[in-house]
């Protein structure tokens, strides 16, 4: 198959950019491409070329363009929606290309998509989103290539996004395919998360998940108990600020409501805006308010909570980076007279812990080792330990989309492995009447009921408890937790959380 105009041996890194080794961004930009489509682009390009997370790069690139609150709103659309639908869209560009995507030049398929995000998704106008992916293609790949976008993007604007989805499903080699592509998952992910599913009796709810991965999630916040101020009170009293026309923050564009709302008793929802602000004008205790998923409350509290907690007992976050568990489990350690060992291999996210646990610092003690090693434990047996192992990621697709085109299934056997390793270390150093506590945000049944069993074989003194009704008593309300494992799997689709995973164990 020929390559695009445009395709070939040109570099992938470096040279994608409008500026060569400066950004798109950096450079005054042409009065036909506007600053948020320069920003976006910039960001899909270390996205790809320099695997950069996106919740990271984005915020850096929209300081560094100094845009404005407007084209930081579209620049964030842009990356969020291209990134989550890259899938879907490089089958539309192949369809309308008549070639293959990785045949396209790298830079030139990052425009393509941002063209077919624009043209697809958006309310963006055909004639513009096309006029401005041409004139980007331009100012950062082969100009020989304009032509092409041009014609590629102009055919995808001719049929309307249902219509593409049925040639979707007409040209794909079976359903699994059709429905990956569609909706923009990677065929192995899509088996996987219908396996785990079905080991609840609940395949038939995959659609609503794969919706749900590609829908963007509400900013949840934690109030750490201690702060000063619950959830349920942060909430009224941001709500009764907005019913105040003379309050300074009631028409703040940044500062809308905030609820008392999702499964974990320490969460709050923020309908929009910007979340420091509104953590901000809540009023908490400094370090006691702070954005992280409900998943991740309700993991580090199933472990606090399972059984009341005895002054002294000594806890540890084995895998502590970068520390939303831990200052869980830290707040919590100062209300029940406890205390934290935190440990991270990697003294960068280490920091990160310090920085995480500011707050709750006086019961939290911050170590950087290989969780493996003896040093990470200190020589000591511990009442509590949360493993919160390093996984694929797969629960979180809603809030990384780019995590779902990095991961491979040849991924897999190397994190199980060390997911064991890090277990077996936890095993040996847990107190006689401790509680174990293994997480991973995924699904994936070989992280998750295949590990937990793994783990049992190995170690016949250790028993599996109840995480399941543990999680049931500490949510807020009613929660929907399938099947008939001691274990407990959340989902974005029913929950509204990443998909964390959560078993519990003690000696026999």
């Amino acid at each position: 198959m020929s390559a695009a105009p445009g395709s070939g041996s040109r570099s992938r890194s470096g040279s994608g950019s409008a500026a060569g080794s400066r950004s798109a961004s950096a450079r005054s930009a042409s009065a036909r491409v506007s600053a948020a489509r320069l920003v976006a682009y910039d960001v899909l390009r270390d996205v790809e070329d320099r695997e950069a997370y996106a919740n990271l790069a984005l915020p850096a690139r929209i300081r560094e363009a100094e845009l404005d609150s407007r084209d930081a709103g579209l620049a964030t659309e842009l990356v969020g929606g291209t990134l989550r639908w890259r899938g879907r869209y490089d089958r539309i560009i192949e369809l309308a290309a008549k070639r293959g995507i990785d045949d396209i030049d790298a830079r030139t398929r990052n425009v393509l998509r941002l063209g077919a995000h624009q043209l697809l998704s958006m309310r963006t106008a055909a004639h513009a989103a096309v006029n401005e992916s041409v004139e980007l293609q331009r100012r950062v790949g082969n100009r020989g290539a304009a032509g092409f976008v041009n014609g590629v993007l102009r055919t995808i604007g001719r049929a309307e996004s249902d219509e593409w989805d049925a040639r979707i499903v007409e040209t794909a080699p079976d359903a699994d395919h059709a429905l990956a592509a569609s909706t923009s998952h990677p065929v192995w992910i899509v088996r996987a998360l219908r396996d785990a599913l079905r080991m609840e009796g609940r395949a038939d709810e995959l659609d609503a998940l794969l919706a749900a991965d590609n829908a963007s999630p509400r900013v949840s916040l934690a109030i750490l108990p201690g702060a000063g101020v619950t959830p349920d009170e942060a909430a009224d009293q941001r709500g009764a600020e907005q019913r105040d026309a003379d309050h300074p923050i009631a028409d703040h564009p940044d500062t809308q409501a905030l609820e008392a709302a999702g499964p974990s008793p320490l969460g709050l929802e923020l309908a929009g805006g910007d979340p420091l602000l509104a953590i901000d004008a809540i009023g908490a205790r400094r370090g006691y308010a702070r954005v992280q998923d409900q998943g991740s409350q309700l993991a580090a509290l199933a472990l606090t909570r399972y059984r009341n907690a005895r002054p002294g007992e000594r806890w540890l976050d084995l895998c502590a980076g970068p520390g939303g568990k831990t200052a869980v489990l830290g707040a919590e350690a100062l209300a029940a007279g406890a205390t934290v060992r935190a440990n991270e291999v990697s003294e960068h996210r280490a920091e990160l812990v310090r920085r995480s646990v500011s707050g709750v610092s006086r019961a939290v003690e911050v170590v950087s080792h290989d969780g493996r090693s003896e040093a990470a434990f200190g020589a000591e047996k511990f009442d509590r330990i949360l493993v919160d192992a390093p996984c694929s990621g797969l629960g979180a697709l809603r809030r990384r989309p780019e995590a779902r085109w990095r991961k491979q299934p040849s991924d897999l056997p190397e994190l199980a492995q060390l997911q064991g390793e890090l277990l077996d270390a936890a095993v040996d150093h847990l107190a006689p009447e401790g509680v174990l506590a293994y997480v991973t945000c995924s699904p994936h049944l070989a992280e998750t009921r295949v590990a937990v069993e793994r783990l049992l074989r190995r170690h016949p003194d250790l028993v599996e408890l109840d995480a399941r009704a543990t999680v049931a008593r500490v949510a807020r309300g009613e929660i929907d937790l399938a099947g008939k494992a001691l274990s407990a799997q959340l989902w974005p689709h029913r929950q509204g959380t990443d998909a964390m995973f959560i078993a519990l164990f003690g000696w026999r």
